[in-house]
């Protein structure tokens, strides 16, 4: 089955929003085994939304359109859509019940007239209660075709999809497509393929995908069975051997978990706590650590030792270290680590120091050198970065490779 996706809004033409939309639902209707050769964004414009939507059923299967929903008169999707499929627009009673329910239990005391609008459905459409807004999503079939309308803002759209639309498309598809992702981290993209080039060279069913992301690599699995049990059997021997063949490098199985709860996660399987110590990130390893659940059973505190006078104060850096080496340097970074445990009396510590730039690069050391540290039960670690791009990535990969160097020691310490 061919879908294509549909963007309306001059905004997203002008750039005034990014469209994380269409990448939601491209990879969602991957993960369904639907095929997709085209994604289109159009403006508020009447005529254009016309054409764009009759070219897209001429030649896919399902249309998903996202925005224009909305209770203004530049909102057409729905009434342009239903033009073209040649479906009457009427009130529909039961969206009428939900746009006043909505409302009275919202902070607003009246119900601007133009939001009825968004009560007058298409004839014959099946109608998606939106829990979080006043616009129902909508799917219209005409001659074995579907237009899905969905509401454009993300909160909106996600639920409706995942509650109504997913359901929806599962029946339409004779098969079933599951999908196992792995994640590594501390491993690069060129890296896992070449070590997956095997698998990768003779798959057919299931499938693998790799997708690199900052200091990760993601593998995607998918199968296609008649039933999702067939399906799963054939995903459980190829997710195996790839976790075989990366080891610890493989930090989750599971598709919505991140580093920082896996990280997490292991903390208090070994029922230990962490202290973070940090210049050039400045609090961004203990903010992702504490994004994650359970972080208030393992996280300790936090240090954010900018300027020399920081370390020594609070972590007890010796000035004689940072006269002679610098506060960049493996020597600065183990002095921290050792400093923050303790400090704070907890089990491990990991430090963080570096030049993110602009400015402060020198030939010896270089803007984008990173030295990362931990310290756990008497063993330090040390290693060292020299990362690329503007201040923020150079941050942003200090962050990653700063928990993945937590994870690793503690993996170690308790083989």
């Amino acid at each position: 089955m061919i879908a294509e996706l549909v963007s309306v809004g001059t905004e997203l033409l002008l750039g005034n929003i990014v469209n994380t939309n269409t990448q939601f639902l491209a990879e969602q209707c991957a993960l369904l085994g639907l095929s997709m050769y085209h994604q289109v964004v159009v403006g508020d414009n009447k005529e254009r939304l016309s054409e764009v939507i009759r070219t897209a059923l001429n030649r896919a299967d399902v249309v998903i359109l996202t925005g224009g929903l909305g209770p203004t008169e530049d909102d057409l999707t729905k009434e342009v859509c239903a033009e073209v499929m040649g479906m009457p627009l009427a009130e529909d009673a039961h969206t009428r019940e939900r746009i006043e329910a909505y409302f009275k239990n919202s902070i607003y005391k009246e119900i601007p007239d133009n939001n009825w609008k968004q009560a007058v459905v298409p004839k014959g459409a099946i109608v998606l209660d939106n829990d979080n807004g006043t616009a129902p999503g909508l799917i219209l079939e005409k001659d074995k075709k579907a237009a899905i309308l969905l509401p454009g803002p993300p909160e909106e759209l996600y639920p409706l999809f995942y509650q109504q639309v997913r359901p929806y498309l599962e029946k339409q598809q004779k098969s079933v497509i599951r999908s196992a992702m792995v994640k590594l981290c501390g491993v690069g993209e060129s890296m896992v393929e070449d070590k997956l080039l095997d698998l990768i060279d003779k798959q057919e069913n299931p499938t693998i995908a790799t997708y690199a992301k900052t200091g990760e690599v993601h593998i995607r699995v998918t199968a296609r069975a008649g039933d999702e049990e067939g399906a799963k059997k054939l995903i459980k021997p190829v997710v195996k051997e790839i976790k075989n063949r990366f080891g610890d490098f493989v930090y989750s199985v599971k598709e919505q978990e991140t580093l920082e709860e896996a990280v997490v996660k292991l903390l208090a399987k070994h029922d230990l706590t962490v202290t973070t110590a940090e210049s050039c990130t400045g609090g961004l390893v203990a903010g992702r650590l504490i994004n994650a659940p359970g972080a208030s059973e393992v996280f300790k505190e936090g240090f954010i030792t900018y300027s020399n006078k920081a370390k020594r104060k609070y972590l007890e850096v010796s000035k004689s270290t940072l006269k002679k080496y610098g506060a960049v340097s493996p020597e600065t970074a183990r002095e921290m680590a050792t400093g923050g445990v303790f400090a704070t009396d907890s089990d491990v510590c990991v430090a963080v120091t570096g030049i993110a730039g602009p400015d402060g690069g020198t030939e010896e050391k270089p803007v984008g050198l990173v030295y990362i540290a931990t310290y756990m039960k008497d063993k330090v670690q040390v290693e060292r970065y020299q990362f690329k791009g503007n201040r923020g990535k150079i941050r942003e990969q200090a962050v990653v490779k700063a928990l993945d160097l937590l994870r690793r020691s503690i993996l170690e310490h308790y083989k």
